[in-house]
């Protein structure tokens, strides 16, 4: 695990943020712009130095008391929202001078790294000619070539526009999926945490307001998070079958098999879906007549009134009839609710459209980039 807790002033910014994150996967810092997220990665890199704080990575200590590990002797590889590539060296050479900076013993090699993030025809291009993606992939693999302990990315996709960003998620999933190195992900974009995140760090205002894993933190009543207009259920489960006559897998997950557009497969293999709430309809018994494919029996945890007046009412369910279901939620609206008499504790069948269902695209693909500002400190 990884143990950080950083206090103090920075100017007119308090931070008071203290949080452990996965000693393997991705844990995302998530919050507004100006909460501290870079704040706190700064502190972790060792760009910026707190007389309070306390860093613990594994069994090494990078910081508590007196003690400061500088940065150029911590195994860090950070990742910025620009890829600050050097303009004066190819590809290739960019990639080598992630090698020569290499901290310890070999973590993860050149060919993997290469492989994973499809850069080999890029190899003897200036950076200069690179599209967005490009280049942040190349800054993603240079990072990963200094072989470190912990890698820190800071909104790593904002400098990108919304096509490029959803070009180069499927490389960072790849590398969710095969690497076992700790990410810390600065993010504010709820999409992207929903696609790469296993924990999640939720911070306001210099301080975390909770932290735990994704999908429970997702549902959690008692956090804004359950109230955002584009609320979804992020649900893990292993491919158990391919129907290649209409392009379809099977996804178990806990609780029920579900049904997603693409060929999936293999067979064994773990795939993320992500499953809107406003796409999830319910009822008492399995549909008929039809074009939902997913009807799962299910059982009502909880029902949170959404604020100012809102005729929608948000549902918080578990899949199956055993405990240890998937949470899944839906939103529908608070007639529906009144009209069919719903109740917490009531078994009822959750209704999917499989369309409805986002799971982790195959493209591998690039394209341009655009600019975005952020503030300091986010």
């Amino acid at each position: 695990m990884i143990h950080a807790s950083f206090k103090g002033r920075i100017g007119g910014f308090v931070l008071d943020a203290e949080f452990e994150a996965l000693g393997h996967g991705v844990t995302a810092l998530f919050g507004p712009s100006g909460c501290g997220k870079t704040t706190v990665l700064r502190c972790m890199a060792g760009l910026t130095r707190l007389p309070d704080g306390q860093l613990t990575v594994g069994a090494k200590t990078w910081q508590a008391g007196r003690k400061f590990t500088p940065i150029h002797r911590r195994a860090v590889g950070y990742v910025f929202q620009e890829a600050s590539l050097f303009a004066h060296l190819s590809v290739r050479d960019n990639l080598c001078y992630g090698l020569k900076r290499a901290k310890g013993p070999l973590r993860v090699g050149e060919e993997e790294v290469v492989s994973l993030l499809g850069i080999a025809p890029l190899f003897e291009r200036p950076t200069a000619t690179l599209s967005g993606g490009e280049r942040q992939r190349v800054a993603i693999g240079r990072a990963l070539l200094s072989q470190p302990e912990l890698l820190l990315m800071d909104e790593p996709l904002s400098a990108l526009d919304r096509l490029s960003r959803e070009e180069i998620l499927p490389y960072l999933e790849r590398l969710h999926a095969r690497l076992e190195m700790p990410v810390i992900l600065v993010s504010h974009d709820m999409t992207e945490v929903e696609r790469l995140a296993d924990r999640l760090v939720l911070m306001e205002r210099g301080r975390v307001r909770a932290e735990g894993p994704l999908a429970p933190m997702l549902a959690d009543p008692d956090l804004p998070l359950i109230h955002r207009p584009d609320l979804a259920s992020v649900l893990e489960g292993e491919v158990v079958a391919v129907d290649d006559a209409y392009g379809l897998s099977q996804i178990a997950v806990p609780g029920g098999v579900i049904v997603v557009p693409g060929r999936l497969g293999p067979a064994g293999a773990r795939r993320r879906m992500r499953i809107p709430a406003a796409d999830v309809s319910l009822g008492r018994n399995p549909p008929s007549d039809t074009t939902i494919l997913n009807a799962l029996p299910a059982t009502i945890l909880s029902a949170e009134p959404e604020p100012n007046g809102s005729p929608l009412i948000t549902v918080r369910l578990k899949l199956g009839r055993e405990t240890g279901g998937a949470l899944l939620l839906a939103r529908i609206s608070r007639k529906s609710w009144d009209s069919l008499g719903f109740a917490p504790g009531e078994p009822i069948v959750a209704r999917l459209k499989a369309t409805s269902l986002s799971h982790p695209s195959t493209s591998m693909e690039t394209a341009p980039d655009w600019q975005e500002d952020d503030d300091v400190r986010d």
